[in-house]
């Protein structure tokens, strides 16, 4: 059993040294090389079949298939004049948007990664919208400071789940909600499981979107080759590709053959 318990713990250390690694070097790197390309929503993307067809300015184009996934997670309840806290808001399109369409009084996005956060006041203006640098596990604002809570394919880069979770039912208001999605491998699904189980929230819904998401991904896939292809040096672009969920690779066939699942929620503090 010590030795079982051994082989754990240093998993678990390697898994969290490497979500650190991503955080503070990846995801830097990422924004820096990006910033040209008006790729604002930096997500794997949802479509439905047939297509959502949902109406779009023309600059939120470029990033269709992204914001389709925003407005599915944040049109599970109304934020019509809400308090709204986005944790990791990548490159902002997406609390762009939910600004312009949804109505929040106010929209607070917060990423652990100063370029994006950079990137953000530098290009998104909306009256109400504001971007803050902070750590998905110690939110720096008071208790009960929201009515919702985002948070969209981000928290499998978290070294520490559960720490997250609590600070989102410390940040949101009685009867506030966490609007969620995320992926995680079938190895993952006890402890992801659990995890959420644990915070006291109650699930008003759970809903598993691969299908969407991959056809997010093929329609993303060709725009994600390009850049790839103009922005990596050669050895890093076969991981460029896992990391874009490009179709052929590892990560596009496990959301393909259900070995990973990638899962939209609603939860409620009750």
């Amino acid at each position: 059993m010590a030795i079982t318990r051994s082989k754990d713990y240093i998993a678990d250390l390697g898994i969290r040294s490497f979500k650190a690694f991503m955080s503070k070097y990846w995801y830097p790197s990422l924004s820096r090389r990006l910033e040209s390309e008006n790729l604002t929503c930096l997500n794997y993307g949802y479509e439905e079949d047939p297509p959502m067809g949902l109406t779009l300015a023309e600059s939120d184009e470029l990033n269709r298939f992204g914001i389709q996934l925003y407005h599915q997670v944040a049109t599970q309840i109304d934020l019509d004049g809400k308090q709204v806290l986005e944790v990791s808001c990548g490159h902002g399109g997406g609390a762009s948007y939910l600004m312009r369409t949804l109505h929040p009084a106010r929209y607070t996005g917060l990423d652990f990664n100063p370029d994006g956060i950079a990137f953000c006041q530098k290009t998104h203006h909306e009256p109400g919208l504001e971007f803050v640098h902070g750590d998905a596990e110690s939110l720096p604002f008071d208790d009960e400071s929201f009515d919702a809570v985002i948070n969209i394919e981000a928290s499998h880069a978290y070294p520490r789940l559960p720490r997250f979770l609590a600070e989102v039912v410390r940040v949101l208001r009685p009867g506030g909600h966490l609007l969620y999605a995320d992926f995680r491998g079938q190895s993952e699904f006890p402890g992801w499981d659990a995890a959420l189980a644990e915070t006291g929230m109650r699930q008003v819904s759970k809903r598993v979107i691969n299908p969407e998401v991959l056809r997010g991904m093929d329609s993303n896939s060709q725009r994600s080759l390009d850049m790839i292809g103009r922005l990596l040096p050669a050895p890093l672009r076969p991981f460029g590709r896992r990391f874009a969920g490009v179709p052929g690779t590892g990560l596009y066939r496990v959301f393909e053959n259900g070995t990973a699942e990638y899962r939209m929620y609603c939860f409620t503090k009750e």
